[in-house]
């Protein structure tokens, strides 16, 4: 589909070095190796009988680090445990020779951007538990390497107000501009409903990276519902880091951020 989750994913692993200060020969005893490049490979799991259907995707880099890999594999069972009970109370409740399709969860984390101190991910959802049609949502998580913490990308700015205040704008022109072109009509946002601007964080919110030092984009992704029907989709949008933006940053993280275009 294109989403700004899909277009920046990176081939290569998290590597990690070390740096040795010079010692006078005579003092040296055990000189101190650097630290070798952790090397991991990409994680799927997929599962598929009369009662489900799993798939669970994550990537080297995010593998490459062992705290972010526990929470992946602890997310991972708790995904394939629910889809099973799912299936289970919904088969549970079928009579003899009622049609049962199996249910489906997939979520596929990618790399939105690896830079020196931070690995930023997102994911796509989908899930089927019966009805007409599954459902697909956006998630994402940003890494601090230096804390060796997970965080989300609101956790970088001063409030969840700040950072709406900073973006809304550039967002909310956007998204009308989006929801007319798919409409094929103009659609005024003081109509409510799906022609309202709904607040941008109230979704996952993506940091990505232009130079690959700092982050310099803003992903937005809207799922079905969110800003119109079913049948329109999702709604992305990338937005770059401004003045603005930084200024809703907390202090402490502020130098990770640069003005983008």
């Amino acid at each position: 589909m294109g989403r700004f989750y899909t277009n920046a994913v990176l081939s290569a692993c998290l590597a990690v070095g070390g740096v040795t200060a010079s010692i006078p020969a005579a003092a040296q005893t055990k000189a101190t190796a650097p630290a070798k490049p952790v090397v991991a490979n990409p994680v799927e799991v997929k599962e598929a009988n009369d009662l489900y259907e799993f798939r669970y995707v994550y990537p080297a880099q995010a593998a490459a680090i062992p705290a972010l890999k526990k929470w992946l594999e602890t997310d991972l069972t708790k995904q394939r445990s629910d889809i099973i009970e799912s299936a289970r109370e919904t088969k549970s409740y079928l009579e003899e020779g009622d049609f049962f399709s199996p249910h489906t969860h997939e979520t596929e984390w990618k790399v939105v951007t690896n830079l020196p101190s931070w690995l930023s991910l997102s994911a796509s959802v989908w899930e089927y538990t019966g009805g007409a049609h599954g459902n697909s949502w956006p998630k994402a998580v940003i890494w601090d390497k230096q804390a060796n913490v997970r965080r989300s990308a609101l956790d970088l700015f001063v409030s969840k107000a700040a950072f709406t205040a900073a973006v809304r704008v550039p967002f909310c022109r956007a998204l009308n501009l989006e929801q007319s072109k798919r409409r094929g009509e103009p659609v005024n946002p003081k109509d409510g409903g799906f022609s309202a601007c709904p607040d941008p964080a109230d979704t996952p919110v993506l940091l990505g990276s232009s130079n690959k030092t700092h982050f310099t984009r803003i992903g937005i992704v809207l799922p079905p519902y969110a800003a119109g029907p079913y049948s329109e989709g999702f709604y992305e949008f990338t937005l770059p880091v401004t003045p603005a933006v930084i200024k809703a940053v907390k202090p402490q993280y502020r130098a990770a951020f640069a003005v983008g275009r």
